[in-house]
C-alpha cells in the first residue's frame, strides 16, 4: 500500500486520486487560515515555486479540528490562500485528519511516520502546553498535533518523513531538495 492507493477530494467535491502525482515527490499538509502558523504558506509556495518543475507537488488538506482556525467555506479558504499567499499549489476540500471522520489517506499516513515530538526550542514548548490542555497523552499516540503538520513522500509513493508544525521550514526544504 503506498499513498497513491487514496483519493481526496478537491475544492470543489470531486475526487482526486493521489496516483495522479506517482513518480512525484509530494508534501501533505493539514493547513489553517487563522493560526499563527498561517505564514508557512509562504515557505510552501516558495518551495513549490522552485521544485514543482522538477516534479514537487505540495497537496494542501484545509482542516478546522484545531481550535477552529480554518473558518469558512472551501472557496473562502481558497480565496484567501490565493490573495494573500499567492498559493498555486492544489488545494483539496477542508477535512477532518484525527478522528471518527478524518480521511483514510491520514489513517495511513500516521500508521506510517508517528508523532516523535516537537523538538527544541520556545515554539516546541510552547505547543506542548498547549496540547497537554486537549490530550494528556499526547506524546504516545500518532494522531496530527495541530495545523500545518508536513508529510513528505518520496517518488515511489513511500512516507519517509514527518514533520510537526515546530520543524523549521529549512528542515523540510532540505528533506525534499534531497528527493528531488
Amino acid at each position: 500500500m503506498s499513498v497513491y492507493d487514496f483519493t481526496v477530494k478537491d475544492k470543489k467535491g470531486n475526487d482526486v486520486s493521489l496516483s495522479e502525482y506517482k513518480g512525484k515527490v509530494l508534501v501533505i499538509v493539514n493547513t489553517a487560515t487563522k493560526c499563527g502558523l498561517t505564514p508557512q504558506y509562504d515557505a510552501l509556495e516558495a518551495m513549490y515555486e522552485k521544485y514543482h518543475d522538477q516534479g514537487f507537488e505540495v497537496i494542501d488538506i484545509p482542516c478546522n479540528q484545531f481550535a477552529g482556525q480554518t473558518p469558512g467555506t472551501d472557496e473562502e479558504i481558497h480565496q484567501f490562500c490565493t490573495l494573500k499567499y499567492n498559493t498555486r499549489f492544489p488545494q483539496m476540500k477542508k477535512s477532518d485528519v484525527n478522528g471518527e471522520n478524518e480521511l483514510p489517506l491520514y489513517t495511513y499516513l500516521k500508521s506510517q511516520k508517528g508523532f516523535e515530538g516537537f523538538g527544541k526550542g520556545p515554539a516546541a514548548l510552547m505547543m506542548a502546553g498547549v496540547l497537554k490542555k486537549f490530550d494528556k497523552d499526547y506524546k504516545n499516540n500518532p494522531n496530527i498535533k495541530w495545523n500545518f503538520t508536513k508529510f513528505v513522500v518520496d517518488r515511489e509513493g513511500n512516507v519517509v518523513a514527518r514533520f510537526e508544525p515546530t520543524a523549521d521550514m529549512k528542515k523540510v526544504e532540505e528533506c525534499i531538495a534531497a528527493l528531488i
